[in-house]
C-alpha cells in the first residue's frame, strides 16, 4: 500500500499534537546472572513530562520479563520546534 498525495503520516501528526521523540536505555540485570547488567534502548514518540508510552512499556516489562530493572535515563527531543531566528550585522546587495 502506497501514499497516496497529501498524505501525512502518523508519527508526523503525533509531532502536531504535542508528542517529541523520546529515548530510554533501560539497564536491568541479567535473570540468570543478577551481578550483570543488560543495556536495552527504547525509543518511540511520547509527551514529555509524564511518558505514558515509556511507563506502559516499563509496566509490560516489569509483567511479562525476567529481567529486573536497575535504572531508566530518559531523552527527550520535540522535533517540531518554533523557528529560530538570528540576527544579521548588514545587508549586501548586489548590482
Amino acid at each position: 500500500m502506497g501514499l497516496r498525495v497529501g498524505a501525512v503520516s502518523e508519527d508526523f501528526r503525533k509531532q502536531l499534537l504535542g508528542y517529541g521523540l523520546t529515548t530510554a536505555q533501560i539497564l536491568y540485570r541479567m535473570p540468570d546472572h543478577p551481578s550483570l547488567l543488560q543495556t536495552y534502548v527504547w525509543q518511540n514518540y511520547d509527551m514529555f513530562p509524564k511518558f505514558p508510552a515509556l511507563k506502559d512499556f516499563l509496566a509490560f516489562w516489569t509483567e511479562k520479563l525476567d529481567g529486573p530493572l536497575h535504572s531508566v535515563t530518559v531523552a527527550h527531543s520535540k522535533l517540531i520546534k518554533p523557528a529560530e531566528l538570528r540576527a544579521v550585522d548588514g545587508v549586501f546587495r548586489l548590482n
